[in-house]
């Protein structure tokens, strides 16, 4: 099951985290991988790991803040392999301030910019590539956050995420006629990067609204959006997947 030989997959934000294990599970599956992120020296390293391990990868510099960085990172990608099958948008930051705190000039704007605005515009450019895809996938990475609110995140990254919840249900029905399906993961709190800068008490908080009483894993994501990008989820479209441990039932 889940065999992705000869697919051409384009993972954001895959030079740590949970992108970077996306793209790890995709290309052991047999895909080949375009690792793209702002980041192009740690996306190289985890491209090397993937080749190492007999898989087939490469990095692209991306700025998902810059449509014209994009068109260049997707242009580069289906260049290499012959096209693109798989868009997985895992790029993302957190925000900190409060509701009462927070500026329109500076988080508002940026996490929006990066979290939401980067989403829609990398399906974008990929969608030429899509097209021509005998079964194109997008996979977007949304957030409980983005699905109740959150518990104690920024309000720019909970509209972010909520965005991108609103996205994915439009982009599924407008490129359903060109047999591309649209789907989001929808992870709660996942042991990556982009929490270690949690406070031992915000951690705290955040497992008293997990039912299973801990954190979520990246490979846990990451299998996840393996099975979105399979021929056995085919008749999977406009889809939210929640993986969090029970915060959110839908």
């Amino acid at each position: 099951m889940f065999c992705l030989n000869g697919k051409v997959a384009f993972v954001t934000g895959a030079a740590q985290g949970i992108g970077r294990i996306s793209a790890e599970k995709l290309a052991e599956l047999g895909a080949q991988v375009a690792l793209a992120d702002l980041n192009l020296e740690k996306a190289q390293a985890a491209a090397e790991d993937i080749c190492q391990a007999g898989g087939k990868a490469i990095a692209v510099a991306l700025n998902v803040g810059d449509n014209d960085s994009i068109e260049a990172a997707v242009a580069k990608t289906a260049e290499a392999f012959g096209g693109i099958d798989i868009v997985v948008n895992c790029a993302g930051i957190l925000g900190t301030k409060s509701i009462e705190e927070m500026p329109r000039e500076g988080e508002w704007n940026r996490v929006l910019d990066i979290d939401l605005s980067g989403t829609f515009f990398v399906c974008q450019k990929a969608l030429p590539y899509l097209k021509k895809s005998a079964a194109g996938r997008i996979i977007n990475i949304s957030s409980l956050s983005g699905r109740n609110g959150g518990f104690e995140g920024s309000m720019a990254y909970v509209a972010a995420k909520g965005g991108v919840v609103a996205i994915t249900r439009g982009m599924a029905r407008h490129l359903a006629p060109y047999k591309i399906t649209v789907n989001a993961v929808c992870p709660g709190t996942t042991e990556t990067e982009m929490i270690l800068g949690y406070t031992p008490e915000r951690v705290e908080n955040q497992l008293k609204n997990i039912l299973l009483g801990r954190l979520g894993k990246p490979e846990e994501i990451a299998a996840a959006v393996c099975y979105l990008a399979s021929e056995e989820a085919g008749f999977v479209t406009g889809l939210m997947l929640d993986i969090n441990g029970g915060g959110y039932f839908g």
